[in-house]
């Protein structure tokens, strides 16, 4: 599955809610979204629209590694 280019920053947060993730703060233009699920993980997301596609895959990446999914799983349950 191909890599979404026009995912902004509150876009991604709102879409990792379905995983238990929820904004804990917010510094300048970044995000920092924390979950509980499969023990605490936090990701900075930056608050930007759209994000730049290397750091889109990057977080996506992270976020995938945690969940023990691959990205194409993650983006499908996310609905990117």
């Amino acid at each position: 599955m191909k890599t979404p280019r026009d995912v902004s920053g509150e876009n991604l947060a709102k879409a990792l809610r379905q995983l238990g993730s929820a904004v804990t703060r917010q510094t300048g233009s970044h995000l920092r979204i924390t979950t509980q699920e499969h023990g605490e993980h936090h990701e900075v997301i930056p608050n930007h629209s759209p994000i730049k596609i290397g750091t889109l895959r990057s977080i996506l990446r992270d976020v995938a590694a945690h969940h023990e999914t691959s990205v194409p799983e993650l983006l499908q349950k996310l609905g990117l």
